[in-house]
């Protein structure tokens, strides 16, 4: 048998939408994207959506839009992927590591405290796997230092955990529609926030800092625009908004089913294959397990000889080439994200896995852990 690391769940209601909008006036920027962004508003229950080109735009303009530049230094985890800094360094901010609760994976909030210096302005969590950081703690302690709160929600759109779901306690949430998330049109992000000046900012941005896009010029009467502030390109189309629209109809049926195939594997593997601790309700949006770090990569390929897809989510960043020149880190900076990098392997995971799939995939993962 052969199982795919991940199968997208498009259905035929979003390929419609999509063709729709092909023989519609608009492919770029326009009432499509507006009616997801008013949908995602209701979904998520935070009243502002700006709709951009990926995670890392949104990001990146988040910090942008609170102000944050150089001098200015921003904490996250060194468990993640990339992008959670370098969206920093595109601030031309300096991004700052800590590191991360040993059992899931997600940023430890005392050592984000003892992390904090005069030039800290924010401080960026990102919801590992699906799997909440501890928000309430981390509004605390931006609170008490007069910090921005900016969530890397990439993993994490139907979490919730202590009562709050992500974008209820920080000043944004950044989320991802990339080809193998839980929601997904390929390559698009979002921004949603609780400030309706901190949206019309990013809003601006994402379009060269242009007073209106295309949409805005061209219907009814012809308006002209100005540049009001030096913004990029990063504004979300809408062909890709037209797979979003339905689908999120369909996002907590489809987060039901990851639920399902998520209690098999727990079931499966306990006593018998480690793996990260699930706090709250998770997005379930990555099933990792956790090999010895001597034996990672003869698993990794025993799964792949038997046809098995597999990822790895993810190697520590601080020990990538490009961390450890800018930067000076070096292996033992971070203990705990290093043990989850050298250990960890991500398994098929996906809401249209048939259940003979996921049986394959069980009997594969302990075959290889036995071995």
């Amino acid at each position: 048998m052969k199982v795919e690391f991940y199968r997208h769940a498009l259905d035929q209601a979003d390929i419609d939408k999509v063709v729709s909008v092909l023989g519609s006036v608009f492919l770029t920027t326009g009432p499509v994207t507006a009616e997801f962004e008013r949908k995602f508003a209701a979904y998520t229950g935070v009243p502002h959506v700006v709709c951009v080109n990926s995670c890392t735009a949104a990001m990146h303009l988040a910090l942008e839009g609170l102000g944050i530049g150089p001098g200015d230094e921003v904490i996250t985890t060194p468990m993640t992927f990339i992008a959670s800094a370098t969206c920093v360094e595109h601030a031309r901010a300096k991004p700052v590591l800590v590191d991360v609760d040993p059992a899931t994976g997600c940023i430890d909030p005392a050592a984000v405290e003892a992390a904090i210096t005069p030039r800290t302005k924010a401080i960026i969590p990102v919801h590992l796997y699906g799997v909440m950081c501890d928000m309430h703690a981390l509004r605390a302690i931006a609170d008490k230092h007069k910090l921005f709160l900016i969530e890397d929600c990439a993993h994490c759109v139907e979490g919730e955990r202590d009562g709050v779901r992500p974008g209820h306690l920080s000043d944004a949430a950044c989320y991802s529609f990339y080809a193998t998330k839980n929601l997904a049109c390929g390559e698009g992000g979002a921004v949603v926030t609780r400030h309706e000046s901190l949206a019309r900012d990013i809003k601006l941005l994402t379009l060269h800092g242009m007073s209106k896009n295309a949409a805005g010029r061209y219907h009814g009467a012809y308006q002209h625009w100005d540049m009001l502030r030096l913004g990029w390109k990063c504004n979300l189309d809408d062909i890709h908004s037209a797979l979003l629209v339905n689908q999120l109809d369909r996002l907590d049926g489809l987060w039901a089913r990851r639920r399902e195939i998520f209690n098999r594997y727990e079931a499966a593997f306990e006593g018998k294959v480690p793996r990260p601790t699930v706090v709250g309700k998770s997005g379930h949006h990555l099933y990792t397990v956790w090999a010895e770090p001597e034996r990672r990569d003869q698993i990794l390929h025993g799964l792949q000889q038997r046809g098995v897809g597999v990822a790895v989510n993810f190697r520590a960043i601080h020990n990538l080439t490009w961390f450890k020149e800018t930067f000076g880190f070096k292996r033992g900076d971070f203990p705990n994200a290093e043990a989850i990098g050298d250990r960890t392997i991500s398994i098929p995971f996906y809401p249209k896995m048939t259940d003979a799939e996921v049986e394959y995939v069980i009997e594969s993962v302990l075959a290889e852990f036995a071995g």
